[in-house]
């Protein structure tokens, strides 16, 4: 079996070379020919996906060296994957559900020309690779190299249609926002460097980071500052992978993408690379506590942040949008209190519902001719039974309804908050009740009552192709069973088999936490029917107000606070932007153009007239030459005789 190990190379290969033939080749190749290579590629990493995940529950893990990828002296950092408990899981999910939004792409971007069509599918097709080069990389810098893949795919996927002003400008934004993460990560990969001097994780000699640091008081100069600043810098990357406050705001712009896009960035790849990182150093993490509190503080922040919008926005896909900034934050709080597997476990269940929401999403916008304000739509259901009875799905398993998806892995979040912090509970508690509820808002004001679009919409309404449809089924069955691999102690024994599986990634950090302990069954029977409670009140509550009654107006007074979002994005172009733009025009037409230009400038034209005036010089009359040639003479016996010490 170990030899199924040394595949592991192919996964992310095979995507790159979909991208290198689909990218090169676009003009020559038909749709079909796009479409096969695109979805065959991907599907060809999942197959290898599964056995190798099969040959790591049976025991297999290891890392595999390739090659050198920089040495300098003693000190080198290879080219390696390693294959393991964490890595594995991520790899069904990136590669699983990046190839039902693969298929789902062949319907939905049909209409796009031969050689755009192809563009598209390469670009898909190198998110994937970067996002596995992220998950299998053996040491920091290697993930590195994928954290920026992925970040130049969201900018090439979020522009696709890059002659539409506003989908560039929000390309931009996402791009440039994480490159104000991605500093924080590197400066944190030259501090470890510069303390421990390796980057790589485990080594056979027990040198790599996870191994030195087990021991931090054995580590000659390291100290708690170190591993303090180490960590918050490694989450400032995280906050702009994976959205969180104040690197948000990119994430709802992202939507000027494709659907499936929005699908692929949100649900299955790049928001879960800052999770899958700090799950990854967790024994970094474990032994930081401000930091973990910092990560508690900033993912329940951003949770409430963005629930809260959520309630009165009207674009299906932004409430989508900030339905996954909202789920983030729960991750994070997840992350921040030690209960890394349950936010792995989240990871996992968002993955499934969050994608056949935007998926179910792509479905309706395609039936109503690219619209996309709820308002305009309703009575959705019966000319969609497909589509609606999958984004229900996707909506009781978002709302933590059981035995759905969702329910498992939030009640495994809420709980460890609940030991953690009884205030982390209760805004937790408050915010799963506000995602019923702004859930069940876009559902029935979508899909309940009359319809209120167009008559040629009403006419052109029909469910989606089998293409479509086909992923929609198998994300809505995981969205029903992905959770049961994570059902809780308390209501049926050992059978938590995630936690099992990745015992061995989170053992070392669970020896070295301080507050790991657990809550009495009643006390977790009652948090449990608490939020399931909850949560059935705002779905019906949210049923009877907008099933018959759905929010035409513009909103007004509080609500009109909610739409704007807070005025978190004026706020942002008021303090940074327009000052920077200031900054650089002042720049432009004082410094560039004032001083440097006219100083450049300036020496070509001096030398144009130095150039001007000697060229007079050459008049062809022997006697000014011989005249020259003697003052010359005279100049030159002044500096011998007179000048020269």
């Amino acid at each position: 079996m170990k030899n199924i190990l040394q595949l592991v190379w192919l996964v992310p290969v095979l995507p790159l070379i979909g991208f290198l033939i689909n990218g090169l080749f676009r003009k020559q190749l038909s749709k079909s020919l796009v479409s096969l290579v695109g979805c065959g590629t991907v599907l060809a990493s999942f197959v290898i996906s599964i056995l190798i995940f099969i040959d790591v529950k049976n025991g297999h893990t290891g890392v595999i060296n390739y090659f050198d990828f920089i040495r300098v002296g003693d000190f080198s950092i290879p080219f390696a994957f390693q294959a393991d408990q964490l890595s594995a899981l991520f790899l069904l999910i990136i590669t699983g559900v990046g190839f039902l939004i693969h298929l789902y792409s062949t319907a939905y971007m049909h209409e796009e020309e031969s050689h755009h069509y192809a563009r598209y599918f390469a670009y898909l097709n190198l998110f994937v690779f970067s996002m596995l080069l992220l998950i299998l990389g053996a040491n920091f810098v290697i993930m590195f190299i994928g954290w920026e893949g992925v970040g130049l795919c969201s900018y090439l996927l979020i522009g696709y249609w890059f002659k539409n002003m506003e989908y560039g400008n929000a390309a931009k934004k996402a791009f440039i926002m994480n490159r104000i993460g991605d500093l924080g990560f590197l400066l944190a990969i030259f501090w470890l460097i510069a303390k421990l001097g390796t980057v790589t994780y485990t080594t056979p000699d027990h040198k790599g980071v996870f191994d030195l640091l087990t021991n931090i008081s054995a580590i000659k100069g390291f100290t708690a500052f170190d591993i303090t600043g180490i960590t918050l810098l490694l989450f400032v990357g995280a906050t702009g992978k994976s959205a969180q406050i104040p690197l948000y705001t990119w994430l709802p712009d992202a939507m000027a993408g494709p659907t499936p896009v929005s699908a692929l960035i949100h649900a299955a790849t790049m928001v879960t690379a800052g999770i899958y990182m700090i799950a990854r150093s967790n024994i970094m993490f474990t032994q930081a506590p401000t930091t973990q509190t910092v990560i508690a503080v900033i993912g329940l922040a951003t949770a409430l942040l963005a629930a809260s919008i959520a309630l009165k926005q009207n674009d299906i896909k932004k409430v989508l949008a900030y339905s996954t900034v909202s789920q983030l934050g729960y991750m994070f709080l997840a992350l921040g209190v030690g209960a890394y597997t349950g936010a792995v476990f989240h990871v996992m269940t968002h993955a499934f519902f969050k994608a056949l929401l935007f998926l179910g999403a792509g479905s309706v916008i395609h039936a109503m001719h690219h619209e996309q304000d709820i308002r305009n739509m309703g009575g959705l259901k019966k000319k969609l039974p497909i589509t609606h009875l999958t984004f229900l799905i996707g909506c009781i398993a978002i709302a933590g309804i059981p035995p759905f998806a969702g329910f498992f892995s939030k009640d495994e979040i809420l709980a460890a908050a609940y030991n953690s912090n009884k205030i982390y509970w209760v805004l937790g508690f408050i915010c799963a009740g506000m995602t019923a509820f702004y859930m069940f808002r876009l559902y029935a004001t979508t899909f309940l009552g009359n319809f209120r679009g167009t008559e040629e919409q009403k006419h052109h309404l029909h469910e989606s192709p089998l293409s479509m449809t086909l992923p929609l089924i198998v994300l809505a069955v995981l969205s029903v069973i992905g959770g049961w691999i994570g059902i809780p102690e308390v209501l049926m024994a050992n059978a938590h088999s995630l936690e099992h599986y990745l015992s061995p990634i989170f053992a070392d950090g669970a020896k070295l936490a301080h507050n790991a302990h657990h809550m009495d069954h009643q006390t977790e029977y009652i948090l449990m029917g608490a939020s399931v409670l909850l949560a059935l009140v705002m779905i019906i509550y949210a049923l009877r107000r907008f099933s018959k009654k759905p929010d035409l107006a513009e909103p007004s007074g509080f609500g009109k606070v909610l739409a704007d979002k807070w005025y978190v994005d004026e706020a942002y172009n008021g303090i940074i932007v327009r000052p920077i733009f200031w900054l650089g025009k002042f720049l432009n037409k004082w410094v560039e153009k004032g001083v440097i230009d006219a100083l450049v400038n300036g020496v070509g034209r001096s030398v144009q007239y130095v150039s001007r005036q000697v060229r007079l010089v050459q008049s062809g009359q022997v006697g000014s030459y011989v005249l020259l040639m003697v003052l010359s003479i005279l100049v030159f016996f002044v500096i011998q005789f007179f000048l020269k010490k």
